[in-house]
């Protein structure tokens, strides 16, 4: 009977031979970290393919107590990669599936050589552990591409909302504020903050809270708006009110919204006008 040993002493002299047979049959036309032609990407990329070979065959070794931790240590380096980040994920799953099918080619290989030696049943026990492993990598690979991809995406939109607040200067005392989009209490609270230090900053007077870039106003936005103006009126500095849409004046009529004691303009241009700034025909 084969030992499991013979078996990843065989499979540990075919890494590199497995890692390129992979590489010469990739489809090279995919989307993302396969079809790249930088010498370096592939390099790394057969790389990463010659560590997994390393790792997986180990688990027919006699020393694999540190299988599992350098398995996790693999998956999230391919995992947290920009190249395989970039690239969908179906498709890295695809080549999950590939390198099983080498595997079970190549076992089979192995067991042709030593037919007199290698019985159905360990035949059997070597492919079901092929398959069991590569179910357990797939999953915890997409496990942590998704945390990862999530995290940044979380990251991005942060560094969005943190940029949606730009006070801009028009002169020395005055600047003016484009709101864009949907104003959610977290983003809000972000504009609050953002525009009270940037108005400190300035040493402003006069600020202009655009409005024209807000789809749609409600008592949460209203109530933020008004938040924002009286913590700028603490301050010292005075607010206006410009693009107001008549859907935002109809809402703010229904909802039983009053701008008193704010100057209201119903387009930035008007604004910048009262204000002493003349727009460049």
């Amino acid at each position: 009977m084969v030992e499991n040993q013979q078996l990843h002493e065989y499979l540990r002299e075919r890494t590199w031979e497995m890692t390129e047979q992979w590489y010469g049959t990739l489809d090279k036309n995919q989307r993302g970290i396969y079809s790249t032609k930088n010498p370096e990407e592939i390099e790394n990329l057969k790389r990463q393919n010659h560590d997994f070979h390393v790792l997986f065959c180990s688990m027919f070794s006699e020393n694999q107590q540190d299988f599992s931790q350098e398995f996790q240590d693999w998956i999230e380096e391919i995992a947290t990669d920009d190249g395989h980040l970039k690239t969908p994920i179906v498709v890295v799953i695809e080549e999950f599936f590939r390198t099983q099918q080498q595997y079970l080619k190549t076992i089979a290989e192995f067991a042709s050589q030593h037919k007199e030696k290698v019985t159905f049943e360990q035949l059997s026990k070597w492919n079901l552990a092929i398959v069991e492993t590569i179910g357990k990598v797939i999953l915890e690979f997409t496990a942590q591409n998704t945390r990862v991809a999530q995290e940044r995406l979380q990251n991005q939109q942060q560094m969005i909302v943190e940029m949606s607040a730009p006070v801009i200067l028009l002169t020395k005392s005055s600047g003016f504020l484009p709101l864009v989009g949907e104003i959610t209490t977290h983003r809000a609270q972000i504009i609050f903050e953002k525009t009270l230090k940037q108005c400190a900053k300035h040493n402003l007077e006069r600020l202009v809270v655009d409005l024209s870039g807000v789809p749609i106003i409600d008592t949460m936005v209203a109530q933020q708006v008004f938040q924002l103006i009286t913590g700028l009126k603490i301050i010292g500095v005075k607010t206006a009110l410009s693009g107001i849409s008549p859907v935002i004046a109809q809402t703010a009529v229904h909802l039983g919204i009053k701008f008193t004691d704010i100057e209201v303009y119903n387009s930035l241009a008007q604004a910048l006008k009262e204000n002493g700034v003349q727009l460049v025909q």
